[in-house]
């Protein structure tokens, strides 16, 4: 991971996407917390990667023994650590780490989480215990990809293999077993542009993080151009393409 994507997350601060006016329609029927409760039960141990502001594992994860969540941004930890502060749950570890380098033990986790981050399956299989599950939400090249065309530009834009066959690869070489990839498809209505543009300033869809980049503000008659395309009487229309991928160690 480049200086300015780091930069980008370290802005972010946290996830929340609670006060963007959306509705969605599941396309896909495949939810990652309902195989996480139920590959999971009161004395699990759960790694997870890519927590962010931590408002998932608050609100999502069930009740077991121990979670830890981590992030490779310091200002995503401290967001973290304040809702934790808040939600009086004491069976959770907010830390920093970088997914690539990973130091926590091996063979302790039942099951490792992942959403929308980059990770290493062989430092994941080694964290798990034997039989342990891996359980990864990813966003795909093609996500949003009217969008990202009418830009030219976009997250995973340029890559010449999609993100979910890379990362199904490596789960396979990494020596993972019973290995599952879900297209997911997921239609997103926003109910303005304000809405849609604070979807695109809260995330990379837009980003490419080359070095010629420069950090300009988004495009609005281009955005315009989208939006009116794309509007219905839901609102204006993304699709969006990430993948599931679980296995077994």
């Amino acid at each position: 991971m480049d200086n300015k994507e780091y930069d980008f997350y370290n802005q972010i601060k946290n996830w929340d996407f609670s006060d963007i006016n959306r509705t969605e329609e599941k396309i896909t029927n495949w939810d990652m917390y309902e195989i996480l409760r139920n590959n999971s039960n009161s004395e699990s141990r759960i790694l997870d990667l890519g927590t962010g502001g931590g408002e998932k594992v608050l609100k999502k994860f069930p009740e077991v023994k121990e979670i830890i969540a981590t992030d490779f941004s310091e200002e995503m930890i401290k967001t973290a650590n304040e809702n934790l502060k808040k939600s009086n749950k004491k069976n959770i570890t907010f830390r920093q780490m970088d997914n690539l380098n990973m130091d926590t033990p091996s063979n302790y986790f039942d099951v490792v989480t992942a959403r929308h981050t980059c990770t290493d399956a062989k430092q994941i299989y080694n964290t798990l215990k034997p039989g342990g599950m891996l359980i990864l939400r990813g966003v795909d090249k093609l996500d949003c990809w009217e969008l990202k065309r009418l830009f030219g530009k976009g997250q995973a834009y340029m890559d010449s293999k999609p993100i979910s066959l890379i990362d199904y690869e490596n789960i396979l070489d990494a020596g993972f077993k019973d290995v599952e990839l879900v297209p997911i498809h997921i239609r997103e209505y926003y109910k303005t542009k304000n809405d849609l543009l604070a979807l695109l300033l809260k995330t990379p869809i837009l980003c490419d993080f080359s070095e010629t980049e420069e950090n300009e503000k988004i495009n609005l008659n281009i955005l315009d151009e989208y939006i009116k395309t794309h509007s219905y009487e839901k609102g204006i229309l993304l699709i969006r393409r990430y993948y599931g991928i679980t296995a077994r160690k």
